[in-house]
């Protein structure tokens, strides 16, 4: 019984310090403020910093005490729809803030395409996620 607290306090606290350093990083490189801006809503941006927090540490608790929800096939659909939305979203303001693209295109010598090359990537990253959904790897 102890050992289980234990590992529970100990995975629960790792997992916080983790997953707070990941938001951390996304406030510090200011994609927060940038994610804000692009959507003309800066006047909530400590409600963003305060909401990334909380889904971190309901994450967290999640991955540590599974929940089944039972709703279906299709309510799985959804939520992997606009989690692949969301995660995209903040994955090309990261993108957008390190400038990674003009130095990708400059590095491989890029001078043309580059809107179907974002593109290219967005559509694999959308079917490889799909795949991933619909073989229930995990």
């Amino acid at each position: 019984m102890w050992e289980h607290l234990l590992l529970c306090i100990t995975g629960l606290c790792g997992g916080i310090v983790i997953a707070s350093g990941t938001a951390g990083l996304l406030i510090g490189l200011s994609i927060i403020p940038r994610y804000a801006g692009i959507t003309h809503t800066g006047s909530h941006i400590l409600l963003y910093e305060d909401s990334a927090l909380l889904g971190i540490i309901l994450g967290n608790l999640a991955c540590l005490f599974p929940v089944s929800i039972p709703l279906g096939d299709p309510f799985l659909i959804i939520y992997g729809f606009f989690s692949g939305i969301f995660l995209g979203s903040w994955i090309l303001a990261l993108a957008e803030v390190a400038s990674m693209f003009p130095i990708f295109a400059r590095r491989i010598q890029l001078t043309g395409g580059i809107p179907a090359a974002i593109i290219a990537m967005a559509l694999g990253k959308c079917l490889g996620s799909l795949l991933y959904y619909y073989r229930g790897w995990q």
